[in-house]
């Protein structure tokens, strides 16, 4: 247990040493150099420079009496004070980049995201600038992740019409059920995706249930958007007629269409990464 706080500790800036001191001072306190030294397992002819540090970086706070003494900041205080200077060195790495960037990332290009947590940032991202309408296609499983984002959009007025595996709990959308469901699709096509389109004009759209080899597209090429943005309308257009005429559609195609969507061949497969075959071929 100890040896995984002190690892944490490493994290925040602290050495391997610093981090037996802060711990060593939290258990007992206020302590002499040569106590802390014994309590800590640091050696004593490393105690005094280790200590010394930390004071001067605020971590330890020390007492010059006799003897001189020292007892740690509390826990409290050292993650508040970690996290403000983070705050600041970030601030200050943004407004230091900023004068190097001479342009925004041409969107008119084709790019490949890859990893499931950069692809729902560019989600995230994407939705922030939406301004009337947003199309988006989503599995209940992936949901939570810009619901955020997406609430946003809906509170300064922005549209949002969801084609859903699943429930993803959007109460500020119009959510319809995709049909088949998502136990018939992701069976299917072994993964799930995600679709978005805003305005008609930026598109992001991928396969999310690989972790890091998850791949999208993000463009707003007019190659791509407009096709794209068909995609979900036409998805929608048909959970819409599912809703008002299930009855005589399914009469003909079957249960959630299920005959017309096998009439046009058998589905493609979600991509996965095949494992490197050892040895050279020759």
């Amino acid at each position: 247990m100890q040896e995984d706080i002190a690892k944490l500790l490493t994290h925040l800036g602290f050495t391997e040493y610093e981090a037996k001191t802060y711990l060593a001072l939290l258990r007992k306190s206020p302590l002499t150099g040569y106590a802390v030294a014994r309590a800590s397992g640091v050696p004593r002819s490393k105690i005094y420079e280790v200590l010394a540090s930390m004071v001067e970086r605020g971590d330890v706070l020390v007492s010059y009496g006799e003897p001189v003494q020292y007892a740690p900041k509390r826990p409290e205080e050292l993650i508040e004070s970690r996290r403000q200077m983070v705050d600041r060195q970030l601030s200050a790495a943004e407004k230091g980049l900023e004068r190097f960037v001479d342009q925004s990332t041409p969107t008119d290009l084709i790019w490949d995201i890859r990893g499931r947590d950069e692809i729902l940032y560019r989600v995230r991202e994407v939705i922030g600038r939406a301004d009337k309408r947003i199309l988006l296609e989503i599995w209940e499983e992936d949901a939570p992740e810009i619901r955020e984002a997406l609430a946003e959009a809906a509170g300064r007025g922005v549209t949002v019409l969801v084609v859903a595996y699943g429930n993803p709990d959007y109460p500020f959308a119009r959510v319809y059920s995709h049909e088949p469901g998502p136990e018939e699709i992701t069976c299917e096509y072994g993964g799930r995706w995600i679709i978005l389109s805003i305005d008609g004009q930026e598109i992001v759209t991928g396969i999310v249930s690989l972790g890091k080899e998850s791949r999208a597209a993000w463009s707003s090429h007019l190659g791509i958007t407009i096709p794209i943005t068909e995609e979900i309308k036409h998805d929608l257009y048909i959970a819409e007629m599912l809703h008002k005429h299930r009855d005589i559609l399914e009469a003909s195609f079957g249960p959630g269409l299920r005959h017309l969507r096998k009439q046009f061949g058998a589905p493609i497969r979600v991509y996965r990464p095949q494992p490197e075959a050892d040895g050279d071929l020759d």
